[in-house]
């Protein structure tokens, strides 16, 4: 039996550079409750594009998920990383939500551009961070749709190492979500 050799494709991305947020801790007793291996923190990789469903997920990633410590690692796959006009909108929507996670959960949040077929990209990212889970939004589509027309978050179920968490949107999670926020930054502010 002879072992077969894959060749190791090279792909193309860009760093996005987040802005530098530093947690303001009112009581420093608050950190002293996390034991050694919270303290240490996950790597969470969270697929985003400018649909709401994959904002969903993410919401749903810093409610459900995230804790002190964690690393946010945002991938979003593009046809091309020349683009600069989809650079610079991608990176205001990286921007905006590394902010957003950092109020909601304190987690710290980095950014990737990566050029590509998305499930295949969001796979390969998998790979590199080895993340405790790869957080994904879908449509809600039937069967049908999926196999007909393909999917995403079920390649990235087939096909990903690491432990796929994908969220399906439901009813009335802006409000709940906005309440968390809400709550979280009265707290935050305090």
């Amino acid at each position: 039996m002879e072992t077969l050799d894959e060749e190791v494709e090279e792909y193309n991305w860009r760093e996005v550079v987040l802005p530098s947020l530093i947690p303001i801790v009112q009581d420093p007793a608050e950190l002293d409750r996390e034991t050694g291996e919270r303290r240490r923190g996950r790597d969470i990789l969270v697929a985003v594009d400018h649909g709401p469903n994959s904002r969903h997920a993410l919401h749903w990633a810093l409610a459900h998920l995230c804790r002190l410590a964690d690393t946010l690692h945002l991938v979003h796959a593009v046809p091309s990383t020349n683009n600069e006009l989809l650079y610079e909108t991608t990176q205001q929507l990286m921007e905006t939500l590394a902010v957003e996670a950092f109020k909601v959960a304190l987690v710290r949040s980095e950014a990737r551009i990566v050029e590509g077929d998305a499930g295949k990209v969001i796979c390969r990212e998998a790979e590199r961070i080895k993340p405790a889970a790869v957080v994904m939004g879908t449509r809600g589509r039937g069967v049908v749709q999926r196999v007909l027309q393909g999917s995403v978050s079920e390649y990235c179920f087939r096909h990903c190492k690491a432990a796929p968490v994908i969220i399906v949107p439901g009813k009335g999670w802006q409000l709940q979500f906005s309440r968390l926020c809400i709550l979280s930054l009265f707290v935050f502010t305090l």
